[in-house]
C-alpha cells in the first residue's frame, strides 16, 4: 500500500492528479499541466513536494572515514555547511544509488537518497560501517519541499530575510526560520535552475507549503508535480537512477567521472573500476531531428549498426524540441553525428549533441 506524504491533503485540495510513485501517492501534475509547470520553473518559480526522498544521518568519531569509504567522491576538503553529490558503488563498480551529502561537521553528515532506494541504501550502508559510528534512517521524521526557479530567492526572502539564506551553490544553513518554521535550507535542486530545498518537521510541512505559495503568488510561483520534475531534470541532462545508471552501469560509464575520485586511497568499488579500465559505454545526448519522441529502451543505430539504447527521452518544453539520453558503446560518435533511433519499430532520425541540453544563464 502506498504511503502519503505530509502534503497529500494539500495536493488533493490544489487539484493535483495523484499517482503512485516510489511507494508514495504524489501529484504527477496540477490543473495547469506539465508544460506550464515546466515553463514556470524556467521563467519564474515552481514548488515541488519531495518528501518521499530518504534521509540518513551518519554521526560519530568515525563518520568521516565511513563517508570516504562508502561514497566515490572525496570529502577530505569538504567544509562545514557544504553539500556534495556522489555515487555509491557495489564492489563490482555498479551503482547502488546516487545521493547528496550534507556536512554539519567532521562527525555529523546528512545523506539524502532516492526514495525508491531508501531501504536498500540503508541496509547497504549499515552492512559496511566500521569503527565508532552511528547510522540513523530519519526519513519518516523529515518533510522536504523544493522551491525552484529564478524567482526563488525573492520568494523565500519574504518569509525569512535574504541575509539568512545560504548563498553559494551546494551550501546549506540549519536551522533557518521560514515563516516561523525551523528548516534546513540548501541551495540544491533537481531542475537545472537556481533554487532551494527546505527540510522541516512533517507536522510543519503544510504550513510551509501554503506560506511559500502565498509568498510567491505575485512572482509566478505555481505548484508542480512529478511530470515537470522529470522533464526539467532531463532537459538539464541530470541522470536518474534506474535510467542512466543502476547496478549494471558504473558511474564512469554514465559520465559521472568527476564525482569518482580514483586518487583517494580507497572506496567500495574502486578496485573493480580500476580493473575494468576505460569504460566500454558512454552516456550521450541526442536531439531528435525526425518526427516522434524516443523514450527509454529504444535501440540507437549508427551507420546501420546498433550502438546502444536510450535511457530517458521526452519533448523539452523550454527548448521546444525532443531529446534523449543514451548509453552507447565507446568511443561515442562525435557531436553532430547523425544516428537513428528505433521507436516501436519505426526508425526516427537524431543527431548527437553535447550535454547538458539546457544550462541556465548566469
Amino acid at each position: 500500500m502506498e504511503l502519503k506524504t505530509p502534503l497529500y491533503d494539500c495536493h488533493v485540495a490544489g487539484g493535483g492528479k495523484i499517482v503512485p510513485f516510489a511507494g508514495y501517492l504524489l501529484p504527477v501534475q496540477y490543473p495547469s499541466g506539465v508544460i506550464a509547470e515546466h515553463m514556470a520553473v524556467r521563467t519564474h518559480a515552481g514548488l515541488f513536494d519531495v518528501s518521499h526522498m530518504g534521509e540518513v544521518m551518519i554521526t560519530g568519531p568515525d563518520a568521516f572515514a565511513n563517508i570516504q569509504n562508502l561514497f566515490t567522491n572525496d570529502f577530505t576538503n569538504m567544509t562545514d555547511g557544504r553539500v556534495r553529490y556522489s555515487p555509491m558503488c557495489y564492489e563490482d563498480g555498479g551503482v547502488v544509488d546516487d545521493l547528496i551529502v550534507y556536512r554539519y561537521h567532521q562527525e555529523k553528515y546528512l545523506v539524502v537518497v532516492n526514495a525508491s532506494n531508501r531501504h536498500k541504501d540503508v541496509e547497504w550502508m549499515k552492512s559496511h560501517l566500521f569503527g565508532d559510528v552511528k547510522l540513523e534512517d530519519i526519513s519518516d521524521q523529515v518533510a522536504q519541499v523544493a522551491l525552484q526557479g529564478p524567482a526563488s530567492t525573492k520568494i523565500l526572502s519574504k518569509l525569512t530575510g535574504e541575509q539568512e539564506l545560504p548563498v553559494k551553490f551546494y551550501t546549506f544553513k540549519d536551522p533557518i526560520l521560514v515563516d516561523g518554521i525551523s528548516c534546513l535550507v540548501s541551495t540544491t535542486g533537481y531542475t537545472g535552475e537556481s533554487g532551494y530545498e527546505c527540510y522541516c518537521d512533517p507536522a510543519d510541512a503544510p504550513k510551509l507549503w501554503n506560506a511559500l505559495l502565498e509568498a510567491g503568488k505575485d512572482e509566478g510561483l505555481i505548484p508542480c508535480g512529478l511530470g515537470a520534475r522529470d522533464t526539467l531534470r532531463l532537459e538539464a541532462a541530470m541522470p536518474l537512477y534506474g535510467h542512466e545508471m543502476d547496478e549494471t552501469v558504473t558511474p564512469l560509464e554514465t559520465g559521472l567521472g568527476s564525482y569518482v575520485k580514483m586518487n583517494k586511497p580507497d572506496f567500495i568499488g574502486k578496485k573493480a573500476l580500476e580493473e575494468k579500465g576505460e569504460p566500454a559505454r558512454t552516456r550521450i545526448g541526442l536531439k531528435i531531428t525526425g518526427r516522434g519522441i524516443a523514450r527509454e529502451h529504444c535501440d540507437v543505430y549508427g551507420n546501420g549498426r546498433k550502438i546502444g539504447a536510450t535511457t530517458s527521452g521526452t519533448h523539452c518544453p523550454f527548448l521546444g524540441y525532443a531529446v534523449a539520453m543514451a548509453l552507447v558503446e565507446s568511443p561515442a560518435p562525435e557531436t553532430g553525428t547523425p544516428v537513428e533511433i528505433d521507436v516501436r519499430g519505426r526508425k526516427i532520425t537524431a543527431e548527437v549533441v553535447s550535454l547538458p541540453f539546457y544550462k541556465k544563464s548566469k
